[in-house]
């Protein structure tokens, strides 16, 4: 055994002594301490380190990187006073992981108002896009680029159902849809101002150039939209996004449920699929910040106390 790897068993023994678990320090520990080997280091400096918390190399450096940083910045510090050539790793080399940003949820004439505003977009073949878009990310909840990615393929109109195809961690899914998101992403396909280009890309949402829609130009295009409808951050941390609206598409799922006395647990993982998530744990966080549903939720629970009672 190495001295690093006799002073890494020294460090965990000490530090589960004072309460610590540590599982997932320990094999971090372990993983960096085999990188260190391979490259034939004998002791711990902070290029090393940084390089091996930022793998793979080039990557933008993230929350995870931060955290694998943290956790050998820990050990460092031991190592340094059994070792004062040890570097420790400053706690500001990397950004940490960057706060989530609150949900705004619009509200139903927030949306009426974006789809409005749309209409103010130059060209008629441009107000349509973002139109329908607005619309098909309000009724569906999908992420933004899964509804760029769509093809007119994925749009069975006699069943009525959009199909997302590869979406993020390569999960596919269908999408039932109601009659009047049927009616309207029709009418959008056989407008008579769709580009004559179009034809030559399979892409259901196209520009005015008759190319697939970019999701920067639909981010600048949606601010636009959101500056001519009226709409200001609600706080620092709580500005309109187009992300929101599949926020707003799972609040108002579990509303619908609390309201009409279903089981919103039931619920949970049916809308956990519907929006693509690979847990259900993941879904959560999109009902974690309508009061709303808090309030709707606490009254279910005051319910079932004073019922067992």
């Amino acid at each position: 055994m190495t001295r690093l790897r006799h002073a890494l068993a020294d460090y965990l023994t000490m530090r589960r002594a004072l309460g610590y678990q540590l599982a997932r320090a320990e094999k971090l520990l372990a993983q960096f301490l085999t990188y260190l080997e391979d490259r034939g280091d004998t002791s711990l400096r902070t290029d090393t380190a940084l390089a091996w918390a930022t793998l793979p190399t080039g990557t933008t450096p993230s929350g995870w990187a931060s955290q694998r940083l943290s956790v050998v910045r820990g050990f460092a510090a031991h190592l340094h006073t059994l070792d004062p050539a040890t570097e420790v790793p400053p706690p500001d080399l990397l950004r940490g992981r960057a706060r989530r940003a609150t949900p705004y949820l619009y509200t139903d004439e927030e949306v009426a108002a974006l789809i409005a505003a749309a209409a103010t977009l130059r060209t008629s073949h441009r107000v349509a896009t973002y139109q329908t878009l607005i619309g098909v990310l309000v009724v569906t909840g999908m992420r933004v680029g899964e509804a760029i990615a769509l093809d007119r393929d994925d749009f069975d109109v006699g069943h009525g159902v959009l199909t997302v195809r590869r979406g993020k961690f390569g999960k596919s899914r269908e999408l039932p849809l109601h009659p009047s998101a049927v009616t309207a992403i029709k009418q959008y396909l056989y407008r008579e101002d769709r580009p004559r280009l179009a034809a030559r890309t399979p892409a259901l949402l196209v520009s005015t150039a008759g190319t697939r829609l970019l999701v920067c130009n639909v981010q600048q295009a949606f601010r636009t939209v959101v500056r001519r409808a009226g709409l200001t951050p609600r706080s620092a941390a709580c500005r309109p996004r187009l992300h929101d609206v599949r926020h707003r598409f799972a609040v108002c799922t579990f509303l619908d449920a609390y309201r009409q006395g279903q089981d919103p647990g039931a619920r949970l993982s049916l809308l956990s699929t519907y929006l693509g998530h690979v847990d259900p744990k993941y879904t959560y966080w999109y009902l974690s910040a309508a009061p709303e549903l808090l309030q709707l939720a606490g009254d279910r629970l005051q319910r079932h106390l004073g019922g067992a009672s």
